[in-house]
């Protein structure tokens, strides 16, 4: 079935997520109360742990976190090409982003992947445009629509094939399938402190191309294609 869908109909992504202020401090207390709640439920093992303790866990959450990077990707011909729209200003960089969509996603054939994708990036993504007033592009929109006509790949859900209480990761299937890491500098759970810390969005929107490549190359290995070389690789 895979071998249906053309790699060149297909936008891979990958966001990159932090708490929506730098500190728990920082945020207003109308938020503070609503995270008091949410921290409750979040099931630490570690009883002493406060909300604010927890809140570097925030941006795991639209309603209490931002993006900061979207990476992109596509196969055009033999080049994979990788595009990155990052920044502290959320509305700016989905803006953007909603705008390519328009522009180079809008057909029937177009189709989004990202892995872990359908529980997380997708949703995000839509939640985030909304809170930002922002409309949501058709490919984003699910409201009324049915199963089959949602456009929307997922590698990790490919790849439980029925089985949804299994999780594998990313840097798992890279391994398992041969494929250079994603995680040579940074992994997920370093992302807000970088951000918060030093700032260095560059490297995180590296980090997250890195991602998206890869995610690329799983998917032609699902494909039953080879790896694209690194010279074919290009870097937006």
């Amino acid at each position: 079935m895979l071998n249906n869908i053309s790699l060149e109909n297909i936008l891979f992504l990958d966001i990159e997520t932090v708490p929506a202020y730098q500190t728990f401090e920082k945020v207003p207390e109308k938020f503070k109360k609503l995270w008091e709640k949410k921290a409750k439920n979040l099931g630490s093992k570690d009883e002493d742990q406060t909300a604010e303790d927890l809140y570097q866990r925030a941006g795991i959450y639209a309603e209490f976190g931002k993006i900061i990077c979207i990476s992109c990707g596509f196969m055009n011909g033999n080049e994979i090409r990788l595009k990155s729209f990052y920044g502290d200003d959320e509305k700016i960089l989905l803006e953007e982003f909603s705008q390519m969509l328009l522009r180079h996603y809008n057909r029937q054939d177009s189709l989004l992947c990202a892995h872990n994708g359908k529980e997380f990036d997708f949703p995000y993504l839509a939640r985030r445009m909304l809170v930002q007033g922002i409309e949501l592009p058709s490919i984003l929109d699910l409201a009324g629509k049915k199963p089959w006509e949602v456009r929307h790949l997922d590698t990790l859900e490919l790849w439980k094939f029925g089985d949804y209480k299994h999780y594998t990761s990313l840097e798992l299937l890279a391994a398992i399938f041969d494929i250079p890491t994603p995680k040579d500098d940074i992994d997920g759970s370093q992302v807000a402190s970088v951000y918060l810390e030093e700032n260095d969005l560059e490297r995180i929107a590296i980090y997250c191309q890195k991602d998206v490549l890869t995610t690329i190359q799983l998917f032609r290995k699902y494909q039953g294609l080879p790896l694209v070389r690194d010279e074919f690789v290009v870097y937006g």
